[in-house]
């Protein structure tokens, strides 16, 4: 930090007896950025710890991979979140290196901590818990122009989202993995999810559900979103489970799969009425091994508005009837088969 020697304040000090009086510029409670040179790993975890602190905002080199081989703790490879932490990418990666031998997440922002990044892509963590690419427990994420691709977890393969706030804005979820639930996204315990922009694509929920997106005692909003591509057992885009609220906007859930609700999987339980309200958007050639090509809605509440289920295989919603303003064709269609269900050629397994 820069210091100058400000006239008033000398005359001040002089008159106290006292030899010098040194203030620095601007407002004492202003943190300067830190700037974290290209693949520089301890000057990123430096950074961190300090901004945890301080607030200190931190750049990345421009266009420029940074790549962890070890973790900073035994679950994450990045110091946790525990301040206000804001990272400005420049287009850059941080990736856990495929080589490396110790399983990691990269972000992990825990209670009372706000992560902020921007413009930075986040590739290939691996969780044996929940959050391959990053877990929120109880804190605050913010992804602005940010990508999660190719992470891995058992919940959340890109992001774990435990009793806190998720906030996304042009931010895309590319082919990561859970080996249960939440492919792409795991929005769980009450915790709240904004989506505006951005898409979810290619993610798989491979023995479980919710390939792209699953909603598990949670709110979510989606608005202008594309969920395309994504695979699970019961809801390839999206599931909306238990007492969990979901609200689609200018949304389009296309070529998902799933053996029910490939589109989406509207499902309430014990724990109460799964809600989905769905304006001006767009499910569409979705494809389920049994039923419910476009909406699967078990004993759930759907809500359609200038909203278009069509041309989705073996119908588009099911059970018949359970979602006003969804028709069926008239005519059977034949289901896949059930080999079609998981396809994964361009998803590659974790080293």
């Amino acid at each position: 930090m820069k210091y100058i020697l400000r006239s008033g304040a000398m005359t001040a000090a002089v008159g106290a007896g006292l030899s010098l009086a040194v203030l620095p510029i601007g407002s004492a409670s202003a943190a300067e950025d830190i700037r974290v040179g290209c693949d520089d790993i301890p000057g990123l975890v430096t950074a961190i710890n300090e901004a945890n602190t301080s607030g200190a905002r931190i750049a990345l080199a421009s266009h420029c991979t940074y790549t962890l081989t070890t973790p900073d703790n035994p679950d994450d490879g990045l110091p946790e979140i525990t301040g206000d932490v804001t990272i400005s990418g420049n287009g850059s990666t941080i990736r856990r290196d495929p080589d490396a031998t110790e399983s990691f997440r990269i972000f992990h922002v825990v209670s009372g901590g706000t992560l902020t990044l921007k413009s930075l892509t986040v590739s290939g963590g691996l969780s044996s818990s929940f959050g391959g690419g990053a877990a929120n427990e109880q804190g605050t994420l913010n992804l602005n122009d940010t990508a999660f691709k190719d992470n891995f977890a058992v919940t959340g393969g890109g992001v774990s989202n435990d009793g806190g706030q998720l906030n996304l804005e042009r931010t895309t979820f590319e082919r990561n993995r859970a080996a249960s639930f939440g492919g792409g996204v795991l929005n769980t315990g009450n915790g709240t999810t904004t989506m505006k922009g951005g898409s979810l694509l290619k993610n798989r929920a491979v023995t479980s559900n919710g390939g792209g997106f699953e909603n598990q005692l949670g709110t979510a909003s989606l608005e202008s979103v594309s969920v395309r591509g994504n695979t699970g057992i019961e809801g390839g885009g999206i599931r909306n489970v238990n007492a969990s609220t979901l609200n689609l906007k200018s949304t389009t859930l296309r070529d998902n799969i799933a053996v029910r609700g490939a589109g989406l999987s509207n499902l309430s339980t014990t724990f109460g009425t799964a809600t989905a309200t769905l304006v001006d958007s767009l499910i569409t050639r979705n494809t389920a091994i049994t039923a419910g090509g476009g909406i699967d809605n078990q004993a759930g509440q759907v809500t359609l508005t200038n909203t278009k289920v069509i041309d989705n295989i073996p119908d588009n919603c099911a059970p018949e009837g359970s979602v006003s303003g969804c028709t069926n064709p008239t005519g059977t269609i034949d289901p896949p088969p059930t080999q079609q269900l998981l396809p994964g050629d361009d998803i590659k397994d974790p080293e």
